[in-house]
């Protein structure tokens, strides 16, 4: 598999197997990812990779939170305080098209409901891996992490892993945080599940599009 094929092939899957995924191909995934740029090599990654019993207390610990009523909180802003333009309506357009594909009515919120208190089960997927940064490292650590997540998404994909990065995943910073023994002031970036695709569940049906290069890119000479 090359590049641009892995590229085009990657998407956000939200339904998997439950069949476990090899220590040797979760090694392997790392060990490519690894050599992602970092601003003066600061490798600001820590990585927690979580299966089993663990998986499953994290994630009821957090469902359950979410199924309160209790709102969770990033360690950080994430996305804009107000949505305008073409974001919103990227926005829009995408939870639309999640919740047309499996048919979920704007009236039936508890399946809404149901559907979104997925994201914190990270879609049953039998590993989460949780990026965790020192609390000292600025923005620009955002940026390399961002490019080492993108490594671990492509050799997933070269591995025959689907994954899911997700952003639902770090809303509950303290209890993932405190389930797995990270200091409080450990930055919780973000989440991501990673397991074999269900090729039969209607959610993985859908994928979300993409600007054309003119759309997105100015040539100057």
């Amino acid at each position: 598999m090359d590049v641009k094929q892995a590229l085009a092939e990657r998407k956000s899957t939200r339904a998997f197997e439950a069949r476990t995924v090899e220590q040797e191909k979760l090694d392997a995934v790392l060990d490519a990812a690894r050599h992602a740029p970092s601003g003066v090599n600061t490798q600001p990654w820590k990585v927690a990779v979580v299966t089993g019993e663990k998986l499953k207390q994290v994630t009821e610990a957090m469902e359950s939170t979410f199924r309160a009523g209790q709102k969770g909180k990033m360690d950080y802003q994430y996305y804009p305080l107000e949505w305008q333009g073409e974001y919103k309506e990227r926005r829009k357009a995408c939870g639309l098209q999640m919740y047309q594909t499996l048919e979920i009515g704007r009236e039936d919120k508890q399946r809404q409901m149901d559907q979104w208190a997925a994201n914190y089960r990270g879609f049953d997927a039998p590993v989460i891996l949780f990026f965790l940064m020192d609390g000292v490292m600025e923005a620009g650590s955002f940026l390399d992490y961002g490019m080492f997540m993108q490594s671990v998404m492509l050799a997933a994909q070269e591995q025959g892993l689907a994954t899911c990065p997700q952003a639902a995943l770090a809303e509950y910073p303290e209890i993932v945080k405190q389930q797995l023994g990270y200091a409080e002031d450990t930055v919780l970036v973000a989440g991501m599940a990673m397991g074999y695709e269900d090729t039969a569940a209607l959610i993985n049906s859908y994928r979300t599009p993409r600007e054309e290069v003119d759309a997105i890119a100015t040539f100057y000479q």
